[in-house]
């Protein structure tokens, strides 16, 4: 097996591109977690729902790169490409999702967003109002230039469905 060079990846689009969606993926879920647990913003059920992808991509990306770098079937490597493709465009679908959630362009979950209602009797209050999710699907936690975190979670996952689909797309240069 070859070293895993830029010279040697820029001559293997795919494992290049496997490797790159496994980086920024990464990147991404450290992102997740640097805002949940040092920012102290606590995710909503659809954040964490849009980690899902991430959580299936990251691992699928490495096992494509070491397939692509082992020369294994070109079939094999171009599958798994696609696999990591409709998962990034799941991971943008939801985001989109989310993301018209908080701009109120259509109603979110029940359980984060909207009113809250249906407590049942005064006696069981308590017991309800535990189970009841605070953290709101509905508003943005956060925003950086107008984008919510489910706005850049779209940008970020249309991305690397881009750049796996490089890597299908991408010949193999013979050196």
């Amino acid at each position: 097996m070859s070293t895993a060079s830029p010279a040697a990846l820029r001559s293997d689009p795919a494992a290049g591109a496997a490797l790159v969606v496994a980086a920024v993926g990464i990147a991404a879920i450290l992102g997740a977690y640097f805002f949940q647990y040092v920012m102290k913003l606590a995710p909503c059920p659809l954040c964490l729902e849009q980690r899902i992808p991430y959580y299936v991509a990251i691992p699928l990306a490495l096992v494509v790169a070491v397939a692509a770098r082992r020369m294994a079937p070109r079939t094999l490597v171009i599958a798994g490409l696609a696999l990591l493709v409709v998962a990034m465009l799941i991971g943008a679908a939801l985001g989109v999702y989310h993301a018209g959630v908080e701009w109120k362009f259509w109603e979110g979950p029940r359980d984060c967003s909207g009113q809250l209602s249906g407590f049942g009797s005064a006696g069981s209050l308590a017991d309800e109002m535990e189970k009841t999710s605070v953290v709101r699907c509905d508003e943005a936690a956060w925003r950086f230039l107008g984008i919510s975190l489910a706005g850049y979670n779209v940008l970020i996952s249309l991305a690397l469905a881009a750049v796996a689909l490089w890597g299908i797309l991408a010949p193999r240069r013979k050196y």
